[in-house]
């Protein structure tokens, strides 16, 4: 598992993050304070408070040694996609 922080604090990187993360069949979740919630449920973001920094922990086989914590989530989601799409060329 790799945790970022990302910042999800506005309506419209909500929903581009929501958007990408979908596209792939690994599990994330969101965590801010004590509450974890599943990172592909739009109304479970809302929940959390957006004004603050979240961890994002990826639940993933994939090495993501080159990500650091302060790139920013659209970055993070770019990075994976390429990395997905990298994996999958590989596996053929």
């Amino acid at each position: 598992m790799k945790t970022v922080q990302i910042s999800l604090n506005s309506i419209d990187k909500v929903k581009s993050f929501v958007n990408d993360i979908t596209k792939f069949d690994v599990d994330f979740d969101l965590v801010s304070g004590r509450y974890v919630i599943d990172a592909k449920s739009i109304m479970g973001i809302f929940s959390l408070d957006l004004s603050k920094p979240i961890d994002l922990n990826i639940h993933a086989a994939v090495s993501y040694t080159h990500l650091r914590a302060h790139e920013t989530d659209s970055y993070l989601v770019c990075r994976l996609l390429l990395e997905k799409k990298k994996n999958k060329k590989t596996d053929n």
